[in-house]
Parts: C-alpha cells; sequence; structure tokens
C-alpha cells in the first residue's frame, strides 16, 4: 500500500529546478551517515551498539576500492545547550574523496555517541552541502538505531526532495528497532528514493546489511531486504 503524505516545499528548503544541474556522468559516490546519538551506548548481546556499528566498519572499509569516492557524516554526537541545538547536532567529518577508508576509520575512534537523533536535518546537510561539486549519481547509507526525535519527518523531507532531484539514493540501515512509527518513516525514506531497506538486529546481519548496501547494483525500483 502506497500512503501518499502532504509536503511542502518551501518547509524544507530543498533545492529547486532553477539552481540545480544534473548531469549523467559516472562519479557515483557514498556518504555513511553514522548514528553516535545516546542510545547506541545501550547493550545488545553483552556488547554495545556502538563497538558492533564500529567492529563492522573496520571490517567493512578496508574493502571498499581506492577509486570510490566515500565520506563520512555524523549525528548524535553532541548535546547542546538547548534542544534546537541538540537537534542540529550533525557534522560532515570526513568530506567525499577517493582512498578515504582510513580517514574515515580513524575519525571514528574520535566521535562519541551524546545526543539525540537528528536524522531529517542530517539528510537535509548532506543534500545541501556534502554533494557539491560532485554530479552522478549519490549514494547515502544512512544507520540508525531509532527514529527521528527531532520533531520531523525524513520520510516527508524526501517525498518532496525527489520532485527536484533524481540523483540521490538512500539506503536505511535500522539497526535494533521494534517501533512500528519509526520502521515506517526509515522504510519510506529508503523506498521513496529507490533506496534499499534493511534491518538488522545482531553483529552478523548489520554486517550483511552493510555489505549489501556498498555492493548491491543500483536499481530503478527499490526492494525490502529483510536478514534471513
Amino acid at each position: 500500500m502506497l500512503i501518499c503524505l502532504p509536503v511542502f516545499a518551501s518547509e524544507y528548503g530543498v533545492y529547486r529546478p532553477d539552481n540545480y544541474n544534473y548531469s549523467s556522468d559516472n562519479q557515483e559516490m557514498t556518504l555513511f551517515i553514522l548514528d553516535f546519538s545516546n542510545s547506541m551506548t545501550e547493550y545488545l548481546d553483552g556488547v554495545s551498539k556502538l563497538d558492533l556499528m564500529l567492529d563492522t566498519m573496520r571490517q567493512i572499509l578496508p574493502k571498499i576500492s581506492s577509486e570510490s569516492r566515500v565520506g563520512l557524516r555524523v549525528y548524535g554526537h553532541k548535546m547542546g545547550f538547548t534542544p534546537i541545538d541538540s537537534c542540529r547536532a550533525s557534522s560532515l567529518i570526513v568530506p567525499i574523496t577517493k582512498a578515504n577508508s582510513l580517514n574515515i576509520m580513524n575519525s571514528l575512534s574520535t566521535v562519541h555517541p551524546r545526543g539525540m537523533t537528528p536524522i531529517t536535518f542530517s539528510l537535509k546537510e548532506a543534500v545541501r552541502n556534502d554533494f557539491i561539486g560532485f554530479t552522478g549519481k549519490k549514494h547515502i547509507i544512512l544507520l540508525t538505531d531509532g527514529g527521528e526525535n527531532c520533531d520531523e519527518s525524513p520520510c516527508k523531507f524526501v517525498m518532496e526532495l525527489i520532485k527536484v532531484r533524481k540523483d540521490i539514493s538512500i539506503d536505511v540501515i535500522a539497526f535494533n528497532i521494534d517501533n512500528p512509527d519509526d520502521l515506517d518513516q526509515l522504510e519510506c525514506t529508503a523506498l521513496v528514493t529507490s533506496g534499499k531497506f534493511y534491518t538488522a538486529n545482531t553483529a552478523a546481519e548489520l554486517a550483511r546489511s552493510l555489505n549489501n548496501s556498498i555492493n548491491a547494483h543500483k536499481e530503478v525500483e527499490a526492494k525490502i531486504i529483510p536478514n534471513r
């Protein structure tokens, strides 16, 4: 069943046709957007979710070709003095470039989980800023252990985004999430952008989801990929 939500362009400030030029050249790139909210300190089978994510990234990153353009944005790594500040805690800590895996690995060890889960703000920042100067396909891998908690909707944002941007796909990895509303929002975020939606509840499923997201061929139609 397809659910259509009312959205308003001015609310999100996304790119417009009059200020956006799309080129179909082959400069495909991947931006990791990783969750460093406070809930990542919780334990799963005796290991913190943060350590499970970091260990998986350490396994995955060396396998990425040095010719691939990759970068890293994190969110939830700062509290802020007000809720508004906490809901703007999103930073591009490794800009997108080739041969970047070691830089990402080193940077991950300097970030600590502290705050909230500003998913929509992070996606907005990635779209507006992180891909400046790049043409071609843009692939976001969003890993989160919870839904948006900053009074925004990533689903509504991407439904408006796809009207003016055809070059961005978002894969979402829902890590140890059981809230149906959160899962619906995250699934929508992936499928609307012709991305893939993964659920992961163990270290093995997390590794499989990240591997699949990095290696999967880009398809016109999105699919939900269940872990088995």
